[in-house]
């Protein structure tokens, strides 16, 4: 892959997804913390930023007026009624402080995929940005959701797969069984940065 037209997609590295005094942190918090994905992830990211690949993160945020999200899930509905924890400048959208200086560009939204409700899409194609190495937490939530839109919109996805948690390992392991078919195939950490290192990315179709 060539590093110049693959970004990383890291998602929800924020403090209300990984840390325990964050809004989904007694879900969460212990089993990201048991997996040891956070050190994993930000060597990765660090790895491939050296490789020429584009770091964007993306944040869940609720604005004032409520942006473009919509309460017609039993997740918006919770992330709504606690919207105050998720204003862009409340301490719980910050990004972790592993990863605080990691990013190229951050990208806040109010869907399950990060690639929805903003023009990030359109971004990535003006760059030639073909293929999305994807991070983050939850893999069976904002991770397999992101994977699968991306796929539909003709980007080449892999999710990182040593690089991705869940609070349930059962759901973690059957969101990435279905991500092999659904996706250009996961990958590890280590396998990644090597296809970056090799060159020969697809372009967007």
């Amino acid at each position: 892959m060539d590093g110049s037209r693959c970004a990383v997609l890291a998602l929800h590295w924020q403090v209300n997804v990984i840390e325990p005094e964050g809004f989904f942190g007694g879900m969460l918090a212990e089993p990201v913390a048991r997996s040891g994905v956070v050190e994993r992830a930000a060597r990765f990211h660090a790895a491939a930023a050296e490789a020429g690949a584009e770091l964007v993160f993306t944040r869940f945020t609720v604005p004032a007026g409520g942006g473009e999200l919509v309460r017609n899930t039993g997740f918006m509905r919770a992330v709504d009624d606690a919207r105050e924890s998720f204003r862009p400048d409340s301490p719980g959208t910050a990004l972790i402080a592993a990863m605080a200086d990691q990013p190229d560009l951050v990208v806040d939204n109010q869907k399950l995929s990060g690639i929805a409700g903003s023009d990030l899409a359109d971004r990535l194609r003006a760059r030639d940005i073909g293929t999305l190495l994807i991070t983050g937490v939850a893999t069976n939530l904002t991770v397999e959701q992101t994977a699968r839109h991306a796929t539909d919109l003709g980007f080449h996805v892999h999710v990182v797969r040593d690089c991705v948690a869940a609070a349930d390992e059962t759901a973690h392991e059957a969101s990435l069984a279905d991500l092999e078919l659904t996706t250009a195939g996961c990958l590890t950490a280590d396998d990644a940065v090597r296809l970056l290192a090799a060159g020969d990315v697809p372009l967007i179709r």
